[in-house]
């Protein structure tokens, strides 16, 4: 913003905006697990599998044996794959040469990037992004509209963020602690908590999204999309009131409205990974 002088001929230069900033954001790509190096029969492979060469899908490359990991991107490119990284092993080498990421293994954490200085969790007006899931920006203290809210959400000693558009934004503290929010989610709104449980009392609207890198409690009505475990927790789990959810994930395992059984619908459920079954739902007036 430029403040403007009146009694001068000049203005005041805009503050200077920062060189980067860290954001989040949910995504979905495909996880590709290689049991040879042939890149033959992996080409075959994939000319059975995939209808056309334009599909654009980001894909992580999970490899147990060596692979030409030069060669392997091309072929996979050349069938319009997007090869974004591999997953940390064989190929841990490769991969830096060619600066490609590496992920943590199953189960394992990816570490958060904590800046210097302690910041709280701050609310405000992101610019619209249609192609976002989730988003948090920081707003000026004496921004009245997001007082209120940063108020409910927020202690100076938690990593959590909120949104009512598509951005989020990485925010830390030197103590990180599980989180109560007491207001309703709604739909467009992102609550990103890290460092522990999430505990919702009021409902998650169809719409919203819910994540945390541990356990997710939801005491209202459970829709939107709900996420535990985001780094990795394979021990994370969601307990829901009344289940009704458009996506749940645990771990990075996630399933879709219509995947769900539907004798979990709208009653009282547990969801967590087990390994070799994937996500299991318990109703706990069963259980």
């Amino acid at each position: 913003m430029t403040v403007s002088d009146n009694d001068s001929q000049g203005s005041s230069a805009a503050p200077a905006l920062p060189a980067l900033a860290f954001y989040g954001k949910m995504l979905t790509f495909s996880r590709l697990q290689f049991s040879t190096d042939d890149l033959s029969a992996i080409d075959a492979q994939l000319a059975a599998t995939l209808s056309n060469k334009s599909s654009n899908i980001p894909i992580l490359i999970d490899s147990e044996v060596e692979q030409d990991l030069s060669a392997l991107v091309e072929l996979l490119w050349s069938w319009g794959l997007q090869p974004i990284g591999v997953v940390t092993g064989t190929l841990d080498a490769q991969a830096r040469e060619q600066r490609l990421a590496i992920f943590p293994a199953d189960g394992k954490r990816i570490e958060r990037i904590l800046p210097s200085k302690k910041a709280a969790a701050q609310v405000s007006k992101a610019p619209d992004d249609k192609h976002t899931e989730s988003a948090s920006i920081n707003s000026t203290s004496n921004n009245s509209d997001s007082t209120n809210d940063t108020a409910a959400i927020s202690e100076s000693n938690t990593e959590t963020t909120i949104a009512t558009t598509t951005a989020e934004t990485l925010v830390s503290a030197e103590h990180i602690t599980s989180l109560i929010y007491d207001q309703m989610l709604r739909s467009g709104q992102s609550l990103n908590h890290v460092g522990g449980d999430l505990i919702l009392t009021n409902s998650v609207n169809s719409g919203a999204e819910a994540i945390t890198d541990n356990s997710l409690h939801v005491y209202g009505r459970a829709q939107g999309r709900l996420v535990a475990g985001a780094t990795g927790d394979k021990d994370a789990r969601i307990f829901c009131q009344v289940f009704n959810p458009s996506l749940v994930s645990v771990a990075g395992t996630y399933c879709l409205r219509d995947n769900l059984p539907e004798h979990v619908i709208d009653k009282s459920v547990q969801v967590r990974f087990v390994e070799g079954e994937g996500l299991v739902f318990t109703v706990m007036d069963d259980a």
